[in-house]
C-alpha cells in the first residue's frame, strides 16, 4: 500500500541502504522495526558512489529473502534522491541504525540535510543490537573474501549468493 503522493504517514518508517550484502544487524534492525511501524520499506539504493558486490535487483532480491516473512516488511530498489523516494513512498520516518557513537555524525548530517529538503519527514535512529555493533556489510565482504567463516553474521541465502559471486574460497573462480 503506497499513500497518495504528497502524503506523509507516520506509521510507515523507510529504511535505505544498499545491502551489500544484507547482515544480521540489518536484519535485527528491520525486525524490531516492523514491531514499532505499521509498515516498514525496505529502500535499496542504487548508489552509484558505492562499487557493490552485488546488482540492485540481487541486493533487493536478498533482502526479500531474509525478512520476507514479515507481511508489514517490503524491500523495493530506487535510485536517485532518497528524500524524493520518501515522498512517493508516502513514507513519515527515515529509519537508520546507529551501531557506535562514530555513526552519529555522519547519519546526523544525512538527518539534517533530508529535513532542509523536506522538514515534513522525521528521522528515527535506532541502536543496533548489542550483538551487531560491529558488524558491517564490508566487513562480512572482507573477511568472506580471505576465505572467513561468514556464517554468524549473515544468513544462508546470503552466503549462497556470495559463493555464487566468488566461489566458496572467496577467490572469484
Amino acid at each position: 500500500m503506497t499513500a497518495a503522493l504528497g502524503t506523509r504517514d507516520p506509521r510507515v518508517a523507510l529504511y535505505p541502504g544498499t545491502f551489500d550484502p544484507v547482515t544480521k544487524g540489518h536484519e535485527d534492525l528491520i525486525r524490531r522495526a516492523s514491531r514499532l511501524f505499521d509498515q516498514v520499506v525496505v529502500a535499496v539504493a542504487a548508489d552509484a558512489s558505492k562499487d557493490t558486490w552485488f546488482p540492485l535487483s540481487q541486493r533487493t532480491e536478498l533482502v526479500e529473502a531474509v525478512v520476507g516473512d514479515l507481511p508489514n516488511v517490503r524491500a523495493v530498489a530506487f535510485e536517485g534522491l532518497l528524500i524524493d523516494f520518501v515522498l512517493q513512498e508516502g513514507a513519515g520516518v527515515i529509519l537508520r541504525g546507529l551501531r557506535a557513537i562514530s555513526d552519529f555524525e555522519y547519519e546526523f548530517q544525512m538527518a539534517s540535510m533530508n529535513r532542509k529538503l523536506d522538514a515534513e519527514v522525521e528521522t528515527l535512529f535506532l541502536m543496533t543490537g548489542e550483538s551487531y555493533t560491529y558488524l558491517s556489510s564490508g566487513l562480512v565482504r572482507e573477511i568472506f573474501r580471505m576465505g572467513g567463516d561468514v556464517s554468524a553474521f549473515v544468513r544462508p541465502e546470503v552466503i549462497h549468493a556470495l559463493n555464487q559471486r566468488l566461489g566458496p574460497d572467496g577467490s572469484g573462480s
